[in-house]
């Protein structure tokens, strides 16, 4: 575990917040110039690394510069915080290139495997950048000018900007900069307007005059948070950079990427452009995240979201420090100060907007390939799982169930049977989920194909510069792509989806290619010369062209040119979608989609792509599904058992242990490979997927109460362990592991050949969920033993399960009795909750047709208390009532003062047939 390097917080004299009243005549502020990095890192580090620098400098001159020696104004800035001056990577940079811009170039050696590390050119401490020239006060913040006297390196460079800052809430602070005189295209993405300013902020908020720069600290800890003096503002047309140190090197989010959780600041640059390829280390996937949480030293936690949809990279490097570079739009910071972790995702959410609340089913397990061949054949499998009595809620196609792959169609053939097999799902209580993508056919004879006609004569289709559909290719040939930047749109795909559900009841739907996704670079045209086709720095991404894979960034859509929507497009697409499924269906709406925008949980969940049949993939599953809890889309999950390359049987065993604790879980594959659905492996592995299975159906109460939370206050459902335990430095790196909620500890296998795990126990009292054996915890690593039929899970102590006997489907599993677990602390308290509803009528907490419960354990007596009731509680009754960790054999048991039969083995107390109604609260006490 890397310790924390500290960022100093003395700063010499920045510019605070000295502000004049509205409507004043603007005034210069400030004392002069600060010479960045002196600002940032505090004289006793600036006089460490300064040393560093001369001694290292004379070893140079004592040996012989390669080369002509920097100026001095260079040799002064450490290698951690030399910030890229020339971040292009289609050119060798030289030493001409470097000084054509005024920055300093020193040629290092590359890292291991030829990844780009310390910038040869980077910028000396007196670049220009902007001046603070005026700083007005306003109703919620502060208004300000900032004026560039010397033109920067990339066109169009913009003069003037104005900054406008909103002291939000006391947790949260807004920074906006943009052309003070011409509007630009910003995200149009609704998010709440303050309506006074914050009257006792955590933060406090200065300001560097010349350089502009920001810097906001925390109140409590004196810790500085940003410090944008580092490097200069650059504020072009097409290139907007603003860069930061950073108080720690624990940084977390930025998605989406296959990565650890942690990233590394090793010279890492994430890029955020949108993109259909197999999830692999450093490419840009399938959607855009530009937020980071951040752990502060002593655990705080702060988080920063970039309201931003243009193609972007953030560079981060070891100083610590971080660089925004995006090429459109305007620089439009949200800031959240938590101060845990827990909430800073909270308040983030009430930006970009809580999730959905899933329909009760969507909570259940999944199953699905590409490569079924048949309805029939779909149906033989759903058959198989019911014959085994293997819990199945969903049975899905992929686009082989599509006539020659259109949307809205389906193979006469091969699928004739596909209206009886989704009759037949619903009588089992079950549901049916298919494939749907963006890319309309546009080759079949007028007439022959609606969807296109229709969209054609509304004019609904991304267009090229000269006002016609722009062709690509994808399934099913040549296709136009539909515009869901336009509202008409939406209109056009309901009536789509009605004519489909007339004819197929689906009740959710997967939307996929939606990036969107091209088998051509742009059209079958290409693209047109131009700057947005070919902008004068196009970030790090697959393919090195924005139209890599996709259409082209000229393309014309209702709301504004693809260049700045490409990011959002899996966004409007999964907003149309679940419009049209409310419309349809007036139930609560299921969409999973693969492309992805902050704001998106509202709409849809995700799944983390065309993962592999690898281990490492397994692996990799969990800092995505963790990283999309940062995101606000809880409902995240992968291809259980890997979508390419063929499976073992201990893999998928180990996969499905694992994919039960996803919360979304989907088996998933591609195809021309075997089949890897429950029902084709041995009795003993099919066994103990049946069994994890139900575990998580047991479980479906808890998941359900904390997908609840998701929605009303924006709780994480998977969470990572630093979020509980954010002043334990050991958890900050943990991604092998993970929580449901606060309570439920998950610590899965994920290598081969393995009977045992090793797994981080945090400090405390944690027990076993199966026998309510305890351990106590000093914080360390623990071998935990891991037979493959056993997934190892714990309960925290001082907390309370709702669970339930659980059944095939969630439908049944609804029915049944709950038995509640109760894992006493060591102080002898435990708390729990459970939120129960229809699940699946919309609005049900809104509307108040829920009902709530909390429990309660203080030293001997557990409390049911009823908050909030609802006609569907009266149906299921609590039946058992399991306590973890009772000291002491109990002489007796009362339920509401009556004795009770019970069972008391190894300090685990069980009382059955308590035969309550859920709309009932109780007492039980054990003396």
């Amino acid at each position: 575990m890397k310790s924390y390097q500290k960022l100093t917080t003395a700063v010499p004299d920045p510019v605070g917040c000295q502000v004049e009243e509205e409507g004043s005549t603007s005034t210069p502020v400030g004392r002069g110039k600060l010479a960045p990095w002196w600002v940032g890192s505090g004289l006793l580090v600036a006089a460490v690394l300064l040393s560093a620098v001369t001694v290292w400098v004379l070893r140079q001159v004592s040996r012989g510069w390669p080369g002509p020696t920097p100026p001095p104004k260079c040799l002064l800035v450490p290698e951690s915080h030399r910030f890229d001056c020339y971040p292009e990577r289609s050119v060798v940079v030289t030493q001409e290139l470097c000084e054509s811009r005024g920055c300093c170039f020193i040629e290092t050696a590359p890292l291991a495997g030829g990844k780009r590390g310390v910038p040869w050119c980077f910028y000396p401490p007196d670049f220009p950048s902007y001046t603070l020239e005026s700083l007005n006060q306003t109703a919620l913040g502060m208004v300000g000018l900032l004026v560039r006297r010397q033109k920067a390196y990339y066109p169009r460079d913009i003069k003037t900007l104005r900054l406008d800052v909103e002291f939000e809430t006391n947790t949260r602070l807004h920074v906006k900069i943009t052309d003070a005189a011409n509007p630009r295209y910003e995200v149009p993405l609704q998010v709440p307007r303050a309506m006074k300013r914050a009257e006792n902020p955590i933060y406090s908020l200065d300001f560097s005059r010349d350089p502009f720069g920001v810097l906001l600290r925390r109140r409590a800890t004196g810790t500085v948070l940003l410090n944008t003096t580092v490097a200069p503002l650059i504020f072009a047309d097409q290139f907007l950079q603003i860069s930061t140190l950073l108080p720690s090197r624990f940084l977390y989010g930025l998605g989406e990427h296959r990565s650890t959780l942690l990233h590394s600041l090793d010279w890492t640059t994430l890029t955020l452009w949108a993109r259909d390829v197999s999830p692999t280390e450093s490419f840009n996937l399938y959607g855009a995240h530009p937020f980071y949480l951040l752990m502060e030293e002593g655990g705080d936690a702060h988080g920063v979201f970039l309201l931003n949809s243009n193609a972007m990279e953030v560079a981060l490097q070891p100083a610590p420090g971080l660089t925004w570079r995006t090429i459109g739009g305007v620089l439009d910071f949200y800031i959240f100060l938590g101060p845990d972790p827990n909430m800073v995702i909270q308040q983030y959410q009430q930006v970009i907007g809580f999730p959905a609340m899933p329909p009760l089913w969507a909570l259940g397990f999944h199953l699905c390939r590409w490569g079924y061949g048949s309805s029939n054949e779909t149906w033989q499998t759903v058959r198989a799982m019911r014959n085994y009595q293997i819990p199945q809620d969903a049975q899905w196609n992929d686009i082989d169930y599509m006539d020659g792959y259109r949307d809205f169609t389906f193979d006469p053939q091969k699928f004739a049977s596909l209206p009886s097999l989704v009759e037949d799902l619903h009588k089992h209580g079950q549901h049916y989920v298919m494939i749907l993508d963006p890319g309309i056919s546009s080759t079949n004879p007028h007439g022959s194909y609606w969807p296109f006609d229709e969209a054609l004569r509304r004019g609904l289709f991304l267009n090229t510069t000269q006002g016609q559909p722009l062709i690509g290719q994808v399934w099913p040939g040549f296709t136009a792509f539909a515009d869901f930047s336009n509202p008409d749109t939406h209109q056009w795909w309901l009536e789509n989806l009605q004519r489909f559900y007339a004819h197929v009841p689906f009740d959710g739907l997967w939307i996929d290619m939606n990036e969107p996704s091209n088998f051509m670079d742009g059209s079958q045209d290409g693209c047109p010369p131009g700057e947005l086709d070919s902008p004068p720095y196009t970030p790090a991404v697959l393919g090195d062209s924005l139209s890599a894979k996709t259409v082209c960034a000229s393309a014309r859509q209702k709301a504004s040119v693809h260049y700045n929507l490409h990011n959002l497009y899996g966004l409007m697409e999964a907003k149309a979608t679940a419009s049209a499924l409310i419309q349809i269906r007036g139930k609560r709406p299921f969409v999973i989609s693969r492309s992805t925008f902050p704001s998106q949980g509202q709409y849809s969940g995700h799944w983390l792509g065309d993962n592999r049949s690898q281990w490492k993939d397994m692996y990799y599953s969990i800092p995505g599904l963790l990283s999309f809890s940062l995101f606000g889309i809880p409902l995240v999950g992968a291809d259980i058992c890997g979508f390419s390359g063929s499976t073992s049987e201990e893999l998928c065993t180990r996969w499905m242990q694992l994919g039960a604790f996803y919360p979304f879980a989907r088996n998933h594959n591609t195809q021309n490979e075997k089949a890897q659905d429950p029902t084709v492996f041995s009795p003993a592995a099919r066994t103990a997927m049946k069994n994890v299975l139900l575990t998580r159906y047991l479980l479906l109460p808890f998941l359900y109460t904390l997908f609840h939370r998701a929605h009303v206050q924006g709780d994480t459902v998977a969470r990572p362990l630093f979020f509980e335990f954010p002043r334990d430095v050991a958890t900050l790196g943990l991604d092998r592991q993970f929580l449901w909620g606060q309570s439920l500890l998950v610590t899965p296998v994920l290598e081969p050949g393995a009977d045992s795990v090793t797994g981080y126990v945090p400090r405390g009292m944690w027990y076993d969920f199966y026998t309510g054996s305890s351990v106590n915890s000093s914080g360390e690593m623990l071998k935990m033993l891991a037979p493959l039929d056993h997934l190892n899970l714990h309960i925290r102590e001082g907390s309370i399960l709702p669970t339930q006997k659980p059944g095939t489907t969630t439908e049944a599993t609804r029915r049944n009795p709950l038995r509640l677990i109760v894992a006493l602390s060591q102080t002898v308290t435990a708390w729990g909750d459970l939120f129960w509803d229809d699940g699946q009528s919309l609005d049900t907490f809104e509307r108040g047709s829920y009902t709530y419960l909390i429990f309660n354990a203080t030293q001997n007596i557990f409390t049911s208390t009823v908050l909030h009731a609802s006609p569907e509680a009266t149906e299921v009754t609590t039946d058992t009532l399991t306590i973890f960790g009772v000291q002491e054999p109990p002489s007796k048991v009362l339920l509401n003062g009556q004795e009770k039969p019970f069972s008391y083995l190894h300090q685990v107390l069980t009382v059955n047939n308590l035969g309550i109604s859920l709309s009932q609260g109780f007492s039980l006490r054990w003396l």
